[in-house]
Parts: structure tokens; C-alpha cells; sequence
């Protein structure tokens, strides 16, 4: 059988310190009755032990959760007096270890348990789930706890990532720092410029080698305060400069993007021969009128009458005597608008004669006609030539493909283009020798980081030379300046993708504080409510 003090001891070891009265569930809520043992304390200040009492109050400390319930410590303490006369404190508050700390209203497990919520949630969310944990905490005192965590511990780094983030993009930037090797963020700067760095550096001399972007002031500083790192230009930061300097080059020859004359002519205009001569599809209806039309009419070569057809084919007699009348099964599709004279037929033949020859406008007809004596109404015309109207097709093509589109196409890997945009930019290509030089380019450099084969660079900037592209001359000169950190992100496995995979985690600040990642660095919170512009979004400053 276990004893009642032996099952405290394993529930509740932080109560050894302290005689427990009385356990009881009230409303819910687990009570625990505890004083302290009335042994001697030492002073905080001068750390004399005393046990001579001033006086007694009771503290009601939140616990953690016991069987589903919350927990709460009624604990009466003592207030000392300090014995020795030399100290400037007088009287002090007796502190039981694992139990109570200064102006704490949560035990230190609480705290812990409270700590943990608030660095992976925070905010509101970490005040909802605290309540299915047993405790009652609002969003500030959470994010309040994030403020009062120490800087976690983190060994020397050997590799770092260096890149810059924007809490309100075009206003406030800052720098983060990250463990190549770990992917731990390791520290947050203010600004983006070089010194900052470097002192950074100059602190941590342990840096064997460095990842960054392109921009010069993370070089200027990398070499300031760490001259003996080797630093490494990042390959999508490299792969991304290629693509400006691609789209400079089509803009350049925008003109070559649009097809000729010809092709748009030979792509637009549709012979309406072509239309005239495919075979028209009868319509069950009309099948059934003509069919019915030439019974009726051999039935009337044979000497038949009318009623004596109606009655053969049971059909109405008015329906037999309209067919007989009718000369064609055309003039039963009309309807009964039967074909009427009109003042126009005498100039059908000229209007069909000038449609023909692509003369369609309607009022110019009606002025030829009116010279050639007609003075019929210019609506009767347009009705004429409606049906004419109503055969044409006018085609439209597709829309041109714009410069970053086909930036995008010569960018991309060949397989993952669509058939479409593969023939576009094949026609592309073809009418323009200098984009055709610089796709090819492209995928050399591509190979080239993708392989990891930066022995060939001299080679491919030497290609670049000899062709035409003033776009493609500007970034091989940027290679050149930077050649030995484009040379080792070129053949070395280090990149800034922790980095970057770290600056687009996003830190909002809203109306319930900062909301971060759960792998994301207590210490940013810290750093955003420091320094201004803490109410803008901490966003990436390219794509992962």
C-alpha cells in the first residue's frame, strides 16, 4: 500500500519543501493547503539565514493540471526579518524552491508548460489551447513570457547564411543569420548594410565560410570582418540575375516577337471557297419535305388528284396542294414567306458580282446601285446581304506572347513546356538569331549549375562574349567581379537556401502580437518589439 506521503512525493515533488494540510476538488478546481516548515531562510541581499518572523499571508500559485482538473496552491509563507543589521533590506519574503518565485502567480512547472505554448503558438492561439491544458491565460502574458526567455545557447558556427528581410518592405529591412550546417537561426541585425556585419563577424572569429546573395554590401562585410572566410555566391541568386539579364536581352529584340505580315495574313483569312464546297448537312426536317415533295409529284405525272394523294399518303389535302404548287421542295423550306418580286433582283447579279470581289459595305453598295437606277431602301440591301455576312469567320489568333512570357519559356527546362509554348517559342527563335544564341546560352549555364561544374564558366562567358546580347555582356561582367564566391557556389554543395527557407517563414504582427513558427526563433518576437515598423509582415525577399 502506498502512503498518502509517499504519493505527493511522486505526484508533486515540488511539495517536499513545504507541509501540505489539506487536498480537496472544489468547483472543479483542485485545491492544495500548504505552509511552509518555519525553517531558517537566508536574505536575498546579504544571504544571512534568518527564521525570526514578521508576519504571515497566504499566495495562490497556479499548478499544473491534475486527472483533467486545474490545480491551485493556497500556500501561506512568511515574511522575515533579515538579522543582519548591516543589509539595507529589512524584511523579506521566504521563496521555497520549485515552488514560488518573486511576484510569480504560476509554479515553475506552469510556467514551463505555459512557455513551451507561447513559443510555438503565441498569441491567441496559444491562449486557446492553454484552456484545454487546464490554464487560463490571456495572449499578452503568453507573449510576455516569449520576451523573458533567454537567447537559447548555440555552439560556434562554422557556416553561415547571411540574407535580408523586410518588416516594411522599402522602409525597414534587417539581416538574419543562420547555421548552414544546423539550419538554427543565430541572429538578427538591424538594417542591411555592411558594417553591421562585420562586426558581427568580428565577434564570432570562428567563420570558416560564408553564403550570400549577390549584393555587395553582405561581400564588403564578409570581407571586413571575416577575411579568412571563404564566401560562396548562391546559385538561385546567380540563376535569378541570369533571368534579368534574359528579359533585358528580348526586350531588346521585342520586335522579333511578333510574326510577319504574311503569316498573320495566311493565319486570318480563310477562303470562303472552301466554306462553299463542303457538303451540307440535311437537316431531318428538310430530308423529310423534299422526300415528300417528289412522291406528290410523281403521284401527279401518274394522272393522280389531290384527294386521292391525301388519301394514299394520309396526309391533309391542304398540305398535298401546297406541295403540288410548289415548283421546288426551296420553296416549301422557306416557310410560308414564300419568295416574293422584288425591285432588288434586277441588281442581285451586280451585288454578287461585287461581293465577290470584297466590296461587303453596304452603304457603298447602295450608292452604286442608286447610280445604276435603284430606289429601293438601302435596309432591303443590308437584308440581302446578311446571310453572306453571317458565313464569313473571322479569325482570331492567339495573343502574342509578351517578353517575360517568353523569358519564362527560355528560362524553363524544355520538358516542362506545353506543346503551345513550345512551337511559340520555336517560331521565336527562329525569326530572331541573337534569342536563339541566348537560349542556347541558358542551357549551357543551366548544365553548368545544375552539374556543379564551375570549370567551365571561363568558357561559357567566353561564348557571351562573341554574340550580340548587351544584357548577357552586363552579367557576365558582375560574374567577373565576383568571380571567386561565384565560383565556389558554382562547385561547392553550400547554399542560402536554410536562409531563405527561414526568411519566408512570416512573423505577422496583429492585434493578438506576433504569431510565429514553431521552428521559428523566440528571439525574432524579441527583435521586432525593439526596433521599429513591429506592425508590418516579415516576408521573404525572394522565393525560397
Amino acid at each position: 500500500m502506498v502512503r498518502c506521503d509517499d504519493l505527493i512525493a511522486v505526484l508533486f515533488p515540488h511539495f517536499s519543501a513545504v507541509l501540505v494540510e489539506r487536498v480537496f476538488l472544489e468547483c472543479g478546481t483542485v485545491r492544495v493547503s500548504a505552509r511552509t516548515r518555519g525553517r531558517s531562510v537566508p536574505c536575498p541581499d546579504c544571504s544571512v539565514r534568518s527564521g525570526r518572523m514578521h508576519s504571515t499571508y497566504g499566495r495562490r500559485l497556479v499548478d499544473t493540471p491534475v486527472g483533467g482538473h486545474p490545480v491551485l496552491v493556497e500556500l501561506a509563507v512568511r515574511r522575515l526579518y533579515c538579522e543582519n543589521t548591516a543589509c539595507p533590506r529589512r524584511t523579506f519574503v521566504e521563496q521555497v524552491e520549485g515552488l514560488t518565485v518573486r511576484y510569480g502567480r504560476r509554479t515553475p512547472a506552469s510556467r514551463r508548460v505555459q512557455e513551451a505554448v507561447a513559443v510555438a503558438l503565441a498569441g491567441r492561439a496559444g491562449s486557446r489551447l492553454a484552456v484545454v491544458l487546464g490554464s487560463v491565460v490571456s495572449r499578452t502574458t503568453l507573449l510576455r513570457l516569449v520576451m523573458d526567455l533567454p537567447d537559447p545557447h548555440w555552439p560556434e558556427p562554422r557556416v553561415l547564411g547571411v540574407d535580408d528581410f523586410a518588416t516594411r518592405r522599402g522602409q525597414h529591412y534587417g539581416t538574419v543569420i543562420i547555421d548552414c550546417a544546423t539550419g538554427q537561426p543565430l541572429d538578427l541585425l538591424p538594417g542591411r548594410d555592411a558594417k553591421a556585419l562585420a562586426n558581427w563577424l568580428r565577434k564570432h572569429p570562428g567563420v570558416e565560410v560564408i553564403c550570400r546573395d549577390r549584393g555587395g554590401s553582405y561581400a564588403y562585410g564578409a570581407r571586413m570582418g571575416a577575411p579568412q572566410a571563404v564566401q560562396v555566391a548562391d546559385r538561385f541568386h546567380l540563376w535569378q540575375n541570369l533571368g534579368t539579364a534574359v528579359e533585358t536581352s528580348v526586350r531588346r529584340h521585342n520586335t522579333c516577337l511578333k510574326p510577319s505580315t504574311t503569316e498573320l495574313d495566311s493565319a486570318a483569312n480563310i477562303s470562303t471557297a472552301g466554306l462553299a464546297s463542303r457538303p451540307k448537312v440535311m437537316s431531318p426536317i428538310e430530308a423529310r419535305i423534299r422526300e415528300r415533295h417528289t412522291i406528290v409529284h410523281a403521284l401527279l405525272d401518274q394522272g393522280h388528284g389531290i384527294r386521292e394523294i391525301a388519301r394514299e399518303l394520309h396526309m391533309g389535302a391542304n398540305t398535298v396542294r401546297r406541295t403540288a404548287r410548289a415548283e421546288t421542295p426551296e420553296h416549301l423550306l422557306t416557310g410560308r414567306r414564300q419568295p416574293r418580286p422584288s425591285q432588288l433582283d434586277p441588281y442581285k447579279p451586280h451585288l454578287d458580282k461585287r461581293w465577290s470581289e470584297g466590296c461587303t459595305n453596304a452603304i457603298r453598295l447602295h450608292a452604286e446601285l442608286q447610280e445604276l437606277g435603284y430606289r429601293g431602301h438601302y435596309q432591303t440591301i443590308s437584308d440581302y446581304l446578311r446571310p453572306r455576312r453571317r458565313q464569313r469567320i473571322r479569325v482570331v489568333g492567339p495573343a502574342l506572347p509578351g517578353v517575360r512570357q517568353i523569358t519564362g519559356w527560355m528560362m524553363r527546362h524544355p520538358d516542362r513546356l506545353r506543346d503551345e509554348d513550345r512551337q511559340q517559342l520555336a517560331g521565336v527563335l527562329a525569326r530572331c538569331p541573337e534569342l536563339d544564341a541566348a537560349s542556347r546560352l541558358v542551357r549551357t549555364f543551366a548544365e553548368i549549375l545544375t552539374n556543379r561544374s564551375g570549370q567551365h564558366l571561363k568558357d561559357w562567358i567566353t561564348a557571351v562574349r562573341a554574340e550580340d546580347l548587351p544584357g548577357l555582356h552586363t552579367f557576365a561582367t558582375g560574374l567577373e567581379k565576383d568571380w571567386d564566391a561565384v565560383i565556389q557556389g558554382l562547385t561547392t554543395h553550400w547554399n542560402s537556401g536554410p536562409v531563405e527557407g527561414r526568411v519566408n517563414l512570416k512573423v505577422t504582427w496583429n492585434l493578438s502580437g506576433v504569431i510565429m513558427s514553431p521552428r521559428c526563433n523566440h528571439g525574432l518576437g524579441r527583435w521586432l518589439e525593439r526596433h521599429d515598423g513591429a506592425d508590418g509582415e516579415v516576408a521573404g525577399a525572394g522565393p525560397a
